[in-house]
């Protein structure tokens, strides 16, 4: 089995996304519980850790993406191309739910906002309430900024990873072209050696064929007279 570079074989890689696919659901399952308790409290230590997590399985997925293709049988070939296929859905899924949950979030905070600046122009005291929401309003924007970073980060990796993946079929098959140009020019040399031969015995037998005939005219004119 083919193992991925900085460690791991397929099997292993494919065994770790796996255990994060669980921990992320298990993560959303209690980000979904906080935001529809009655307290509505919210963890942005936990959504950024989701996301983190989704950002790691996506990375997995390029360099399973890389290593089942190097797997020599076909049968074998395919069926980890499935297995790396189901993987990437369940992230590109939990991603999606991930970013429902955001802007859900965003949302509820504007409300909240909404609601305790009217509440302040009633009574003039909202300070306090705006300041707090102000601060996780604010987590919550970092949160959002880490994670955007690490898509970016993740994005880049698995960018450089397909550039290195393509560079090396390329020299591959560039290798295979100059070991049939080697195989080509063997082939040739070897027929031009075969020529040459050939060339130098239809010489002599031309110069034997001559002094022949000259051997025969001088015997023949001798007789005659």
């Amino acid at each position: 089995m083919m193992a991925v570079e900085g460690g791991g074989t397929l099997s292993e890689v494919y065994q770790g996304s796996k255990r994060l696919l669980l921990k992320c659901r298990d993560g959303l399952e209690r980000l979904e519980r906080l935001e529809f308790s009655s307290s509505s409290l919210d963890s942005p230590e936990l959504s950024f850790s989701v996301q983190r997590d989704i950002s790691q399985i996506q990375s997995l997925c390029s360099d399973m993406d890389r290593l089942w293709r190097s797997v020599p049988a076909k049968s074998q070939r395919d069926l980890w191309k499935r297995k790396v296929e189901q993987v990437a859905e369940e992230a590109d899924s939990l991603k999606e739910s991930l970013d429902r949950y955001f802007q859900r979030h965003q949302r509820r905070m504007q409300e909240v906002q909404e609601r305790a600046e009217l509440l302040g122009r009633a009574n003039g005291d909202s300070s306090h309430v705006l300041r707090i929401f102000d601060e996780e309003a604010q987590a919550m924007q970092s949160a959002r900024n880490s994670s955007r970073m690490l898509e970016e980060a993740t994005a880049t990796g698995v960018a450089i990873l397909s550039k290195y993946s393509e560079q090396r079929d390329r020299l591959k098959r560039a290798q295979r072209k100059a070991l049939d140009v080697l195989n080509t020019l063997g082939l040739s040399n070897s027929v031009l050696r075969l020529i040459e031969r050939r060339n130098r015995i239809d010489k002599w037998i031309k110069y034997a064929g001559m002094v022949f005939t000259i051997v025969i005219l001088f015997v023949f004119w001798r007789w005659t007279r």
